[in-house]
């Protein structure tokens, strides 16, 4: 197969007219590029160029094989520029997914702030409520990165973004919300507003109140995590959820627990992250997870009534 240099050559020497030329043009020697073009001649079993008094010009074969080769040459500057262009986070593509819960709370001010500052970077988001699911797209080669609880399975390279509260949400006039924070043995016997067994955070809620000997009554079960919190608050009972899950002008209460309870926050990826996608990542973690004031606020001051 011809080499890209030897289409180089064969370039060079096609808008010079000249051999001497050519390789002043590409920093080269001239036996060098008379090589190239007498190996690019071998390999296509003709002759491209003819020889004349005041330089060369090329046959009808070589006139054949120009518009190819200067269109090699051009995709392969292309390749090099979009490459330098990602890793300057001037240009390129990030394909990230996420929990459901954190589009809004960690992902969404750093998305503005690339949509501004880098626009030629082209971002798509997927969402899913399955840890497993988010995995598969890493495993497929269908996204570049995966934000989610950690910590995953070890075959995976995880980069830590930041911690994040677990959370109990109820009604406003709820006895528990009187409470500046909870011990989760006191969910004993509360209706519980549960995750539906698509999301992830059903096990996950199950194993921790099994953990903790609680045994809450379930009364109704949501696929969407950002509901259960507004579920509770409409009078249905509490709920327990990541606090990317409450909303900014929560209409119920929001408390921590005791001791206050978080989890990790992740990026999963195949390998080690490359420049453009390892930027992104280093923006999330400096900017962190954002927790709107309101239920900030709630978590950390106590109730007047406590």
């Amino acid at each position: 197969m011809a080499s890209l240099r030897a289409l180089e050559c064969l370039v060079a020497v096609a808008d010079t007219g000249s051999i001497t030329q050519a390789a002043l043009l590409l920093h080269s020697s001239q036996p060098a590029v008379s090589h190239h073009i007498a190996s690019l001649e071998r390999e296509a079993r003709t002759a491209l160029l003819r020889r004349e008094p005041r330089g060369v010009r090329l046959t009808p074969a070589g006139r054949a094989a120009l518009a190819h080769a200067r269109r090699a040459v051009e995709e392969a500057e292309a390749a090099v520029a979009a490459a330098r262009a990602t890793g300057r986070a001037s240009g390129g593509t990030l394909r990230l997914a996420c929990a459901q819960s954190l589009s809004v709370a960690l992902l969404a001010p750093v998305i503005r702030y690339w949509h501004a500052h880098h626009p030629r970077v082209a971002i798509t988001l997927r969402e899913s409520t399955s840890p497993d699911e988010l995995l598969r797209f890493i495993g497929t080669d269908e996204i570049d990165a995966a934000l989610l609880p950690g910590p995953p399975p070890g075959q995976f390279t995880v980069t830590a973004l930041a911690e994040e509260e677990i959370v109990l949400t109820a009604p406003a006039d709820h006895p528990l919300a009187a409470r500046p924070a909870v011990r989760l043995e006191e969910l004993e016997g509360e209706p519980l507003v549960h995750f539906a067994p698509d999301n992830g955070l059903s096990g996950w809620l199950d194993r921790s109140l099994a953990r903790a000997g609680v045994r809450a009554e379930t009364v109704m079960r949501t696929s969407v995590t950002t509901a259960a919190p507004l579920l509770a608050a409409a009078g249905l009972g509490i709920a327990v959820s990541p606090v990317s899950a409450v909303s900014d002008g929560f209409p119920g209460a929001v408390r921590p627990f005791t001791p206050r309870w978080t989890r990790r926050l992740v990026a999963i990826t195949a390998a080690e992250p490359d420049p453009l996608l390892a930027r992104f990542l280093d923006d999330l973690r400096t900017h962190g997870l954002r927790v709107p004031e309101d239920v900030r606020r709630q978590l950390d001051e106590p109730p007047s009534n406590s």
